[in-house]
């Protein structure tokens, strides 16, 4: 079964017209995309969208063989004119299979927002979902395997990936393409690694995959490390980066500060924009988390792990520092380091940046600062994934 991408944008398309932001700005040539429509095998269109057949000409097809037309938005839209010889564009009710003669079946899968899904079985038996924008399976589903290929918004609805993944409907070898990519999205290589860590891809409009046929999934990296000064938006964007995972341990290694009010709304604040599917645990000790299989882990941070870990072995007294301390500090470094190399887990792992040319004006802040850099560089030498973020930019140092 072969889909081609007609377009891979949002509604609107990228750039959107009259949109003077930045990235519509930069949406030229190959990061231009026309709004989303798939043509499955050149007999059934999923969406009609503006131009689809100047598009499919473009992609070296034609829509003079399509059986069907089936739309997926909360509404028919804009009255459109319809290529001659095209059939009437409908929408198959909620649950309600589908035959066409050439052996395709369709069957309509209820969202938990308005609109339709669609899943296309072909007749070999290989099996695509498409989702519109903005819409997620409802409810459970499971126990008839993991699609071949699923095509949906994985930039506006990451949870929609985190559900199929629970389900087991998306399984590692599972196609996953982003599309109704919109202008909220910086293009080019931020777009394909913000994917990519959700095992997903992007391809341009035009574009004709086979479903079924072995396509090298984008490897999620199995460590991460994100880096960045206060306030940067790294803990944002470490969270981003597991969104689409459908349970996480999220590691607090702060812990609870009776009394402090700031503290505690920092805490509600992160608490409340985590996906209710993930879990919280407040502890510094990492290590035997880190050697238990489990499902992802988010650790944040590092920084205040090493404070604890400083607390311990005594290191803000000079004396204690000197006999036996920093050797023992440096002996819970390079367990956690190890425990990082050699974990099976899924790990994204966030820390303070430190240095910028301001130089502590204690002895202990000192040397806060010189352990930290020591772990930062420890930890970011056994990632395969390294981003340091400014100004809620991220810039991959590794990966």
């Amino acid at each position: 079964m072969e889909v081609t991408l007609l377009g891979t944008g949002a509604p609107g398309g990228l750039p959107r017209p009259d949109c003077p932001c930045a990235v519509c700005a930069t949406a030229l040539g190959d990061a231009a995309r026309a709004a989303t429509a798939l043509l499955v095998d050149g007999v059934v269109l999923l969406d009609l969208t503006p131009g689809a057949a100047f598009a499919a000409a473009r992609a070296g097809h034609t829509l003079m063989g399509v059986q069907q037309v089936l739309l997926s938005h909360p509404h028919d839209g804009p009255p459109m004119e319809i290529p001659a010889g095209l059939p009437g564009a409908g929408r198959v009710p909620d649950g309600r299979r589908l035959s066409l003669l050439s052996g395709h079946r369709v069957r309509a899968v209820a969202l938990d927002s308005p609109g339709t899904g669609y899943e296309v079985t072909g007749p070999e038996g290989e099996r695509l979902l498409y989702l519109p924008p903005g819409a997620a399976v409802a409810g459970e589903r499971g126990g008839r395997g993991a699609y071949d290929m699923v095509v949906l918004d994985v930039l506006g609805r990451p949870d929609a990936l985190a559900r199929l993944r629970a389900a087991d409907a998306v399984g590692p070898t599972t196609d996953v393409i982003g599309v109704h990519i919109d202008h909220d999205v910086p293009p080019g290589d931020e777009l394909r690694r913000r994917l990519a860590a959700a095992g997903a891809r992007a391809v341009p409009d035009g574009a004709t995959l086979v479903v079924g046929e072995y396509h090298a999934v984008p490897d999620v990296p199995r460590r991460t490390l994100v880096l960045g000064g206060a306030r940067s938006g790294k803990s944002f964007e470490a969270e981003r980066r597991l969104e689409t995972f459908p349970a996480v341990v999220y590691v607090a290694t702060g812990g609870t500060r009776d009394g402090d009010p700031e503290w505690t709304d920092r805490v509600r604040t992160h608490r409340e924009r985590r996906p209710g599917s993930w879990r919280t645990t407040e502890t510094c000790d990492l290590v035997p988390l880190l050697e238990a299989d489990g499902p992802p882990l988010l650790i944040d941070c590092l920084s205040l792990w090493l404070t604890d870990a400083m607390d311990r072995v005594g290191a803000w007294d000079d004396e204690t520092w000197a006999d036996g301390g920093q050797k023992s500090l440096a002996g819970e470094v390079a367990r956690l380091v190890a425990a990082i190399r050699a974990t099976r887990r899924t790990v994204v792992a966030v820390s303070n940046e430190v240095g910028s040319g301001v130089v502590p004006a204690t002895a202990s802040g000192r040397r806060f600062r010189d352990e930290l850099g020591r772990l930062n560089t420890a930890v970011a030498g056994e990632c395969e994934h390294v981003l340091l973020v400014v100004a809620g930019q991220p810039l991959a140092l590794r990966g």
